[in-house]
């Protein structure tokens, strides 16, 4: 069997499908799986020793019309159901089998505050696509593969905490001074990680005590590489989230208007403490999206605002213990 798994964003989302890969190789390891995603987003596939061949996109799947069209895959696992998708299942004329996006449910939730979506994650969702032709979740984890990226990284403190400052969306993003004040409540070092955009952002940040600001400097592989050593990842509702998740770091994660109802939660089903999730409840103006603005549409900014700043700190401090205690 050839098939051809596609998802063209984003970090998190990419990261998330990890699980359906490995437990094809796992079950049918005869089988040939290509996998089709956005170039700027190779390096969370190309380094998976499950998949055969990576294919990429820059912005349109005409791009590849002849090559994916002379492979002849016998089915394409959709796991980003979109137009773009349904269009390249009928342009390759093949069987397609998709995961529920349960767009209408996240609607009504983000509209009406009515929430009918079931209690199950994405993951689990993605294996709904994959059902139909004989795969079962048997991994029940995430996996990240990279190149390392030690090469690019300074040196760094024995025990710190990372931080990931950079969201897609700024309704996404904890506020600079809300990290400010989790921050000079821990006595841990804290290395902060984002991209170029989050540099000047949390420049002032960046100056205080015990913080190595290394926004904008390191590759995807090498900020991986920062919250595999650390000994807790803060973070926002974003990709790195995600990438913790599956190099089992220790999660804290402060969520302002998207919700975990969404399905987007860190995916540990077997380690459901080595997370925690921190947000603003029974805020009537809460999820205002399913993926965020660049500014807070009521403007108060509630969601962040109104965080539990000592709660966030009790959290980073508890699994600081925790991998103190495992380490002696």
């Amino acid at each position: 069997m050839k098939i051809l798994i596609v998802r063209f964003s984003s970090i998190g989302d990419i990261v998330l499908t990890s699980p359906i890969v490995s437990a094809i190789r796992s079950q049918k390891p005869d089988w040939e799986i290509h996998y089709l995603t956005k170039r700027k987003f190779v390096d969370l596939v190309q380094f998976d020793p499950n998949i055969n061949k990576v294919w990429t996109i820059e912005k349109d799947i005409d791009e590849l019309k002849d090559e994916l069209g002379s492979e002849k895959f016998e089915v394409l696992i959709d796991l980003h159901n979109n137009l773009r998708t349904h269009r390249l299942s009928k342009m390759l004329r093949v069987k397609t089998y998709r995961f529920p996006k349960l767009n209408v449910k996240k609607w009504l939730l983000v509209n009406f505050k009515r929430n009918v979506l079931p209690h199950v994650h994405v993951v689990d969702r993605y294996f709904e696509a994959v059902k139909p032709i004989g795969i079962t979740n048997n991994q029940h984890r995430l996996f990240f593969y990279s190149d390392g990226g030690s090469q690019e990284l300074p040196t760094l403190p024995d025990r710190y905490i990372a931080i990931a400052v950079g969201a897609q969306f700024a309704t996404k993003r904890m506020p600079d001074n809300l990290l400010q004040k989790v921050i000079e409540k821990i006595q841990t070092p804290v290395v902060l990680l984002g991209g170029a955009e989050d540099m000047e952002r949390v420049q002032a940040i960046g100056e205080l005590e015990n913080v190595i600001n290394l926004c904008g400097q390191l590759s995807l592989s090498g900020s991986a590489e920062v919250v595999k050593r650390s000994q807790c990842l803060l973070t926002n509702d974003t990709g790195m989230m995600h990438i913790a998740s599956a190099e089992s770091t220790p999660i804290v994660s402060v969520w302002g208007n998207t919700v975990p109802e969404f399905g987007m939660y860190p995916y540990r089903p077997n380690e459901p403490k080595s997370y925690v999730i921190h947000e603003v409840k029974d805020l009537k103006c809460r999820p205002c999206s399913k993926i965020g603005y660049q500014k807070c549409p009521k403007g108060h900014f509630d969601c962040m605002n109104k965080q539990d700043v000592s709660a966030i700190v009790d959290s980073i401090n508890h699994f600081l213990q925790k991998t103190t205690s495992s380490a002696q």
